[in-house]
């Protein structure tokens, strides 16, 4: 392995489980020490022992990046234990399945303060050891509802929006300031995470992820490409854009179909256990590993992740989209 891989360090928000879990696996197979940051101290050591299967070093730090007292810290801890930071992954999320007017403001924020100022606090901290350096890549970990807004996640759309405003004024300054700090986002189609097992849901169904679904080692493995290659945007799965181009052209139409999909689309049929933990405010005391209850449904590898990766069939991925938005188009009408 070459010494300049071997001594990397990356720090992953949100490594305790889902696509955070899967993306630790997958730096550390590739000889990276990983700082693992998260609320839940189960699964941040279920995660230790993955890296540590895999030969890695793991640093685990209990972090809400919510607080950037506690990112700062963190950060300086990896830098003290590690040595320089090479990448940093902003992958922490919170979400609410529920009705707009149902929301509490608390709820609200706490969404919006881990989604998306989980991203600025994370990036500055980066940023702030990065810059001097003039090297080093941050990977904000970004969604198709960066694009579109659907109903019953008002706050986790509204934060994926933010960020993607905030990358583009962050990527900018970096261009004019002749940074060598190379800034990416990767954009997530539906994935099978543990997510739907434990965010709070006001639905009378259990949630699911709504669209063609991926196992998260897709993103895990989209994540890694992006840290090494200069691309402005990485897109996992059909769905970022798809959304990108719908509410480009049509989103009068995607209002009203979204309206008529949106919801039933987002539930299995099973009903939801409203007794069941959460963690909304704290952290469900239990390691879930990274996938979610979907095994059966999701998709080992994504054609626009390979697209990226091998630019040969492009092509034809911007072709099966066109296809897919006439879809929705015909799908609305019909």
């Amino acid at each position: 392995m070459p010494e300049s891989i071997a001594s990397s360090v990356v720090v992953i928000t949100g490594a305790s489980g889902g696509v955070g879990r899967a993306t630790a696996r997958e730096f550390a197979k590739n000889g990276y020490k990983v700082a693992l940051l998260a609320r839940g101290e189960a699964g941040l050591e279920g995660a230790r022992r993955d890296v540590e299967a895999l030969g890695g070093e793991a640093l685990v730090i209990k972090t809400d990046v919510s607080d950037y007292a506690q990112v700062e810290h963190a950060a300086q801890q990896v830098e003290d234990t590690f040595g320089p930071i090479d990448v940093w992954v902003n992958n922490a999320m919170q979400s609410v399945f529920s009705p707009f007017e149902q929301m509490t403001p608390e709820e609200f924020e706490r969404v919006v303060d881990v989604t998306f100022l989980g991203m600025v606090y994370g990036t500055m901290a980066a940023l702030k050891r990065m810059k001097p350096r003039n090297r080093g890549t941050i990977v904000l970990v970004g969604s198709a509802l960066a694009y579109r807004g659907i109903p019953l996640q008002s706050a986790y759309c509204s934060s994926k929006h933010a960020t993607n405003g905030f990358f583009d004024s962050v990527r900018s300054e970096l261009f004019h300031d002749n940074s060598d700090v190379h800034l990416t986002m990767v954009h997530l189609s539906a994935i099978n995470t543990t997510q739907f097992n434990w965010v709070k849901s006001r639905l009378p169904k259990k949630g699911k992820p709504m669209g063609k679904i991926y196992q998260p080692e897709v993103p895990a493995q989209a994540i890694y490409y992006a840290a090494h290659n200069k691309r402005r945007t990485v897109f996992v799965g059909a769905g970022p854009l798809q959304t990108s181009l719908g509410n480009t052209f049509i989103p009068a139409v995607l209002d009203r179909l979204l309206a008529k999909v949106g919801y039933s689309g987002q539930q299995t049929h099973q009903p939801e256990n409203f007794d069941r933990p959460h963690n909304l405010w704290e952290p469900i005391a239990e390691d879930r590993g990274a996938h979610g209850s979907f095994d059966d449904e999701a998709k080992e590898s994504s054609l626009e992740v390979q697209a990226t990766t091998h630019r040969g069939v492009t092509a034809a991925v911007a072709a099966g989209v066109a296809f897919s938005v006439a879809g929705l188009v015909y799908l609305f009408r019909s």
